[in-house]
């Protein structure tokens, strides 16, 4: 008898699906991106020990870092969130942190979304009590916040602009609700 494979899924599967979502008049306001199958670990260590690790200045504050193929997004004093399209991205923090800080494997853990084009603000405002004003929030800035009553890291990527939302896997369907409500109003444009 043969040994059962299982097949990886992704926090999207069977919640969310590609193709266009809302109004259907005109070009899509949104674009969401689901996210796949990325590494992330949770690390823990003072910004001091972890940037001298790097040789880089990181600070105590809601940023984002990039390191090689890897982001290192702060989410709360000495607590970072790396993530990385390696999905052994904490195998390899571990082995090279050892002694620095304390890595754990998330990868499965969190439902990862982006979103960008031209109302992404507008849709992210639904629901979320930060200032999203570029003069207020711009590139490489997080905030830990909740979409209704979902706990959530937001991170701006890029100008364009493009954000990242990254929340508990078990939550992924609840948020799903909230955000094709909050973008159907301007269209979407599932991809992922």
């Amino acid at each position: 008898m043969a040994e059962p494979r299982w097949k990886p899924v992704t926090a999207w599967e069977g919640i969310a699906a590609p193709g266009l979502f809302g109004r259907i008049d005109g070009a899509p306001g949104v674009i969401i991106e689901l996210g796949g199958h990325v590494g992330m670990a949770s690390v823990s260590a003072p910004a001091a020990a972890l940037g001298a690790h790097y040789g880089l200045a990181l600070t105590e504050a809601p940023r984002a870092y990039k390191i090689g193929d890897m982001t290192l997004i702060w989410t709360a004093p000495a607590q970072w969130l790396a993530t990385s399209d390696d999905r052994s991205l904490a195998d390899r923090l571990g082995a090279a942190l050892s002694g620095v800080a304390a890595v754990a494997d998330q990868s499965d853990a969190r439902a990862v979304v982006r979103l960008s084009g031209p109302k992404a603000r507008d849709v992210l405002a639904k629901g979320c009590l930060v200032d999203l004003h570029p003069r207020a929030f711009g590139p490489g800035q997080v905030a830990m916040t909740v979409f209704g009553h979902i706990n959530v890291m937001l991170r701006q990527i890029d100008e364009r602009p493009t954000f990242e939302i990254a929340l508990f896997r078990s939550m992924a369907e609840s948020f799903w609700h909230w955000l094709g409500a909050a973008a159907g109003e301007f269209g979407a444009d599932i991809r992922g």
